[in-house]
């Protein structure tokens, strides 16, 4: 049985990729499967989580976003598993130069969300995403990402928020 942990990660901005917090430029992202040779290289200390633990669960999907042209800069991560009837949340983490008020990047944790409710629909779960929150952040939730409150801490994203989310990030144009 795999471990659940909430989900407490403040969505900073919804922008169209990321977007540089000083100038505001944005940039184009790509979004790959973590591999074993990019787990070596995430240094433990960019990152609060135990990337290689959470990658060793054969049941999750680990995820890096990158800028288009810079693949070896992880920008961040988030870790899915298939429910068979929606992708569930585990793990969301921006590097460490995207936290906190000197953060390089506006956007990385709603980019990460999007590519999951992408990755929903693509599996034909029409977007559905769930996750355990913090209780101090579900209403943070609410408002960012259209999440509703299933019971407890568990939140989902249906396919009215996925699709914005996913149109967001993702337009059919690009």
């Amino acid at each position: 049985m795999s471990s659940i942990r909430q989900i407490n990660i403040k969505i900073d901005k919804l922008t169209k990729s990321i977007e540089n917090a000083v100038t505001g430029d944005s940039f184009k992202t790509q979004i790959h499967p973590v591999l074993q040779k990019d787990l070596k290289q995430l240094r433990k200390t960019d990152w609060l989580f135990d990337w290689e633990g959470e990658a060793k669960d054969k049941n999750k999907l680990i995820f890096k976003l990158t800028i288009v042209g810079n693949p070896d800069t992880v920008q961040g991560l988030i870790s899915l598993q298939d429910r068979k009837d929606h992708i569930f949340m585990h793990l969301i983490e921006s590097n460490k130069f995207n936290r906190g008020p000197k953060k390089v990047y506006m956007g990385v944790p709603a980019n990460l969300v999007a590519y999951a409710c992408k990755l929903s629909w693509e599996y034909e779960y029409a977007g559905y995403v769930s996750f355990e929150s913090k209780t101090k952040l579900i209403n943070h939730y609410r408002l960012t990402l259209g999440a509703s409150l299933l019971f407890g801490n568990f939140m989902a994203i249906d396919t009215k928020a996925a699709n914005k989310l996913i149109d967001q990030y993702f337009p059919k144009n690009q």
